[in-house]
């Protein structure tokens, strides 16, 4: 060690770290910044195109997810690079969801091979360098993509199957945009939004069913989906609950259900202590495959400290065909 600066490609034990890494303890300053570590004691900064890895033994064709937590300094464009050759996805990380200036993000991938090697990267250019993302706890599980059951088409409708949850770390994991995953940390879901959606568990928030739910955080930019495979011509029920998360998310919240060319709006009015109800959306079938999606309308921030984006949870969907009325 120079200082903070990790001195030694293989100075932090189990990690490689390439370029200006620092090795941050909790409550250091920066200037008037206080670095906040939310696990244990210490966190590493990446500095302008340094990174971190570490080779993990995986089983060859399953999917896995990485669930790591990330703050930004002082930079405004941060944003991280996570890979696992041959798959490698931008994390934006300018947004901050939560009031401790730490979020959890999961990533996910399909091995190829019995062994891989997890690269984590700050692609920034800052004149700066002290103004890199903090990195701290990292985690890796498998992920099981789940089949639909006779009772119900939607593939993990109750959203049991996902990344891996820190047990200490009261803030959820985001799961970021389709667009910089090829592969979801969701199973059988994609978000098809700009913003991340956020993968919350009962151990820390109010759940309508089991231990896992999706909190829309984003609004209209905060959108999950499904393609489901349906019968031309045939009726189905899509039923789901809407609810909050008991995090003083209050207010008039909606949700919007999508299923094909049906439309259902949902409002729910949210004292922030946890809670939900059952909607339904009955519709026709037009064509063999049939998206489902739920958006949040509008935007909403937490009324205990007004500054962590929040919203309406979707817990428990459910898909049906019926007969005929």
């Amino acid at each position: 060690m120079k200082g903070t600066v990790v001195v030694g490609r293989y100075a932090i034990p189990g990690w490689v770290n390439e370029g200006f890494v620092e090795y941050i303890k909790s409550g250091q300053k920066q200037g008037d910044m206080l670095l906040v570590v939310p696990e244990g004691a210490y966190a590493v900064r990446l500095g302008n195109e340094a990174s971190i890895k570490q080779e993990i033994k995986v089983v060859k064709g399953m999917y896995y997810s990485i669930t790591f937590s990330a703050a930004r300094t002082c930079a405004q464009e941060e944003r991280l690079n996570v890979t696992v050759a041959p798959d490698s996805g931008v994390m934006p990380i300018q947004t901050v969801y939560s009031s401790s200036g730490w979020d959890n993000y999961a990533w996910a991938f399909k091995t190829q091979s019995d062994a891989v090697m997890l690269i984590i990267h700050n692609p920034g250019v800052e004149e700066d360098p002290a103004c890199g993302p903090l990195i701290d706890a990292v985690a890796i599980k498998a992920l099981y993509p789940p089949r639909p059951i006779n009772k119900n088409i939607m593939k993990n409708g109750g959203f049991e199957e996902g990344p891996y949850i820190f047990p200490n770390t009261p803030w959820g994991v985001l799961i970021p945009p389709n667009i910089e995953d090829d592969n979801s940390p969701l199973p059988a879901w994609v978000v098809e939004s700009l913003k991340a959606v956020k993968y919350i568990d009962s151990a820390h928030y109010f759940v309508p069913q089991g231990r896992r739910a999706v909190e829309l955080v984003g609004g209209k930019e905060s959108a999950i989906a499904q393609i489901t495979r349906t019968i031309v011509g045939k009726t189905y029920r899509l039923s789901f609950s809407v609810g909050d998360a008991n995090n003083s998310c209050a207010g008039s919240l909606v949700v919007e259900a999508f299923a094909g060319k049906a439309t259902l709006k949902v409002p729910y009015e949210s004292k922030g202590t946890g809670g939900f109800k059952r909607a339904a959306l009955r519709f026709v079938a037009v064509s063999n495959r049939t998206r489902i999606m739920f958006l949040s309308t509008f935007y909403t921030m937490r009324s205990d400290d007004f500054s962590s984006l929040c919203g309406p949870v979707v817990d428990d969907v459910k898909l049906l065909s019926i007969r005929n009325p």
